[in-house]
């Protein structure tokens, strides 16, 4: 499996604090399926600004400290909503997932950007790519996650948490990720893990959910052969996304 978002390089943000912090996320990692793992420290301007070659040194340093052979890491970031988010790459302020066309960013948990449709230019015309980050999280698609049909139409892809089919960043998030993964709106699966002993240890019970959402065969889709073939250079098939339609009781009582 791929781990295809996480905050395992050490002291870059507010993920794992030391190397040994990074050594036992990777550890924990193995030990419940992932050989390849994504890294994607945040960058936020004025907040966690380490560039591309700061944090191509730091994972340079964990896989020199003895990292089990068998896991491979993958350099990327995770950028915060900017509406020239290429610039940032081409300045190698931040990093595209693994040198590829595809990018990784997320958007503000409850303050909604009416228009994300120039950050999603900006990318497609520099011939990169958008995924965005966790879309159950953000409180707007938890009130209509409807509103992703408009984004995947005009080129991005979306990245859903593991921990949210298990409700771990609450019943919302969790009721949403179950609806867009049945509606065929997510694309990649990612632990955002941040620390050791959270995330990872729990990943069989989330996987165990997972499978009673959707089939085996869209499960590995979402947790290997999307991010296999993006760092194969392949083109990713998705399927057509479906609308989410609601009852006639549920409109009402909303």
């Amino acid at each position: 499996m791929f781990d295809f978002h996480c905050h395992i390089v050490y002291g870059v943000d507010d993920g794992a604090k030391t190397l040994e912090d990074s050594l036992k996320m990777i550890q924990e990692a193995k030990k419940v399926g992932f050989s390849d793992i994504i890294l994607t420290p945040h960058y936020i301007p004025e907040y966690y600004e380490s560039n591309a070659e700061e944090i191509r040194n730091k994972i340079t340093e964990i896989q020199k400290s003895g990292i089990d052979p068998e896991v491979h890491l993958y350099q990327g970031n995770e950028l915060y909503a900017y509406e020239d988010l290429a610039m940032l790459i081409e300045q190698k302020q931040a990093s595209s997932i693994a040198d590829t066309r595809y990018v990784l960013f997320e958007l503000p948990m409850h303050n909604e950007i009416l228009d994300i449709s120039p950050m999603i230019y900006n990318l497609l015309e520099s011939r990169y790519i958008p995924i965005i980050a966790h879309p159950e999280r953000y409180s707007y698609i938890q009130k209509d996650p409807n509103k992703v049909l408009s984004w995947i139409e005009e080129g991005a892809l979306l990245q859903a948490n593991y921990g949210s089919i298990v409700g771990l960043y609450g019943k919302e998030a969790k009721n949403t990720v179950i609806k867009m993964l049945k509606h065929q709106m997510i694309h990649f699966l990612g632990s955002d893990c941040h620390r050791p002993n959270s995330i990872y240890p729990r990943i069989p019970e989330m996987l165990g959910e997972l499978n009673k959402v959707i089939t085996k065969e869209e499960l590995y889709r979402l947790t290997t052969k999307n991010a296999e073939d993006i760092l194969n250079g392949n083109i990713i098939e998705i399927p057509e996304p479906q609308k989410i339609e609601e009852s006639f009781f549920k409109k009402f009582f909303k």
